[in-house]
């Protein structure tokens, strides 16, 4: 392997079957897959077959992609998953700007039989001068969105799973961060590409161009 192959990884490969026994293409020599020693294989492995939870979660993830593979949209899916995980309390981490949508995934939520339990990203109202936030930083206003509340109120909720709506970057860090429950996300905020951040992806060659050079701030 090359000094340069050492620096590559799955980002720098197009072969997306990661074992030798179904791929028609050959793999790179970098392939991580490829690369990786039977330890780290089995580490992997030994942690689903040692926590319960991690076990089950894969197992029904698996079953989620399988039945609503190109059928069910995502908030279909999110819902079976919380079904079949045996969740009740759901918990919604929400962007103000979505609150609207995340009135209406709650009742999609209490309709299937869950109890929700949301909390918007401005409670608490904690204000930009607070955190030590530079005035020229502070817009579109003085309140700061305060993610760390939002986790800390659904762990005192006692939700079984947190759903994320449309968090800023950096917020759903935060967020993350400091929640208890299992998570995952439903809307990835973009304010330019109406919460579609992978279009900036697709046109790329195009309108987006400019991403593929060094960005000044």
């Amino acid at each position: 392997m090359s000094q340069d192959d050492l620096h590559r990884s799955c980002v720098d490969c197009a072969v997306t079957r990661c074992d030798n026994h179904t791929s028609n293409r050959p793999h790179p020599a970098f392939c991580v897959s490829q690369g990786l020693t039977e330890d780290q294989r089995q580490a992997s492995l030994d942690q689903y077959l040692t926590d319960a939870e991690d076990r089950k979660l894969a197992q029904v993830a698996a079953g989620i992609e399988s039945d609503g593979y190109r059928k069910w949209p995502r908030v279909k899916e999110t819902i079976l998953f919380a079904k079949r995980m045996g969740y009740h309390k759901i918990g919604i981490a929400t962007c103000v700007a979505l609150i609207r949508e995340s009135r209406i995934l709650a009742k999609m939520l209490r309709a299937n039989g869950f109890e929700v339990y949301g909390v918007a990203c401005k409670a608490g109202e904690i204000f930009k001068d607070a955190l030590d936030i530079p005035p020229d930083h502070q817009g579109p206003g003085p309140v700061a969105c305060n993610p760390v509340l939002q986790a800390q109120l659904l762990n005192e909720a006692g939700t079984d799973m947190n759903i994320v709506m449309g968090l800023c970057v950096g917020h759903d860090s935060l967020f993350y961060k400091h929640a208890q429950a299992v998570t995952t996300t439903l809307v990835v905020k973009d304010r330019v590409l109406v919460h579609n951040p992978v279009m900036a992806l697709y046109t790329a060659d195009g309108y987006y161009a400019d991403l593929m050079k060094p960005i000044e701030e």
